[in-house]
């Protein structure tokens, strides 16, 4: 794959001006260039020629393609390429290098709109539960993992915490999210105990060579990876889904916090959102976890209503 002209101009701005993410930019990089090799393919050498009919027959094009994985690409996909595209144009547009934008008008595939998956409390404190002993390697596990739900990080925020990002007096955490945006978060109790045991039990006995908080065995800077597969492990070993990721943890905090009573917008803030919209879609999952309740619960919930016989019964 090729990037576009222009392309890396707009990734620069990406990167400086918007403060995008590196795994978002490299995002965007893979787009772009599978982007250029279809404007190859067309003849089109500058995306400033391209036209209205070169973008949506991209869309097409992209169909038709398999993946990494040999399968063809999801509407998800299929949209984030299109956003990538687009904003590639706008760019041109905005830095006067083109009077139109052929991508105005060009729509794709509609992507449905998947709800978190959250887990019950119960499954939380199961997975919780699941590292057992005194060793090092399990007091670290217990830290990260009362961590990732009693703060709602994302995996990339915590294996990015250094062990002063962590106030333990005031039980608070410094961390730095999307965009590199810092927030602080508070540390419930539990998390902060599991925290200043592995300071003060686990850490030292792997002689970290990193100021960050988590390491692992070869004292090392955890890295996003090797904090997914613990979490993977310890969901086996609880006796949860495989599926389980970190992001569920972050998913169940937020979905709890909501059921709990919590104000959407101080959600969206401990979840370090940029928009409330993209917190709303947790109001969603509690919405139909009330309605689950209802269901099970209420004894006229699924009694299906009997047409009453005229006459019969007085009016109240």
């Amino acid at each position: 794959m090729s990037l576009p002209l222009h392309a890396d101009r707009y990734l620069d701005y990406l990167a400086a001006e918007r403060g995008l993410a590196t795994h978002s930019l490299t995002a965007y990089r893979r787009d772009l260039g599978l982007y250029g090799t279809y404007l190859e393919e067309r003849g089109v050498d500058d995306p400033l020629a391209s036209t209205r009919e070169d973008l949506a027959e991209f869309v097409a094009w992209i169909r038709e393609r398999p993946n990494a994985r040999g399968q063809p690409y999801a509407a998800s996909s299929v949209a984030r390429m299109l956003v990538a595209v687009r904003g590639l144009h706008a760019f041109l547009l905005a830095e006067g290098l083109t009077s139109q934008d052929p991508s105005t008008e060009v729509t794709g595939p509609r992507p449905g709109r998947p709800l978190p998956k959250a887990l019950r409390p119960d499954e939380v404190e199961a997975l919780l539960d699941a590292p057992r002993g005194d060793d090092p390697v399990a007091v670290r596990d217990r830290a990260m993992l009362e961590l990732l739900y009693g703060a709602g990080l994302r995996i990339s925020e915590l294996v990015g915490l250094a062990v002063d990002d962590v106030d333990l007096e005031t039980r608070a955490a410094r961390c730095r999210g999307k965009g590199n945006r810092e927030r602080v978060v508070p540390v419930g109790r539990v998390a902060a105990a599991a925290v200043e045991a592995w300071l003060v039990r686990g850490r030292p006995g792997m002689m970290p060579a990193d100021p960050a908080l988590f390491c692992n065995q070869r004292g090392r800077m955890l890295t996003r990876q090797g904090a997914w597969k613990i979490v993977r492990a310890r969901a086996r070993t609880a006796g949860l889904d495989d599926r389980v990721s970190p992001h569920t943890l972050r998913h169940s905090f937020a979905t709890h916090l909501l059921d709990g009573g919590a104000d959407v917008r101080v959600v969206q803030q401990l979840l370090g959102h940029a928009s409330v919209n993209t917190t709303q879609i947790y109001t969603l999952v509690s919405d139909q976890r009330l309605r689950a309740a209802f269901e099970s619960a209420h004894p006229r919930a699924h009694q299906e209503s009997t047409p009453r016989r005229e006459g019969a019964g007085h009016d109240a």
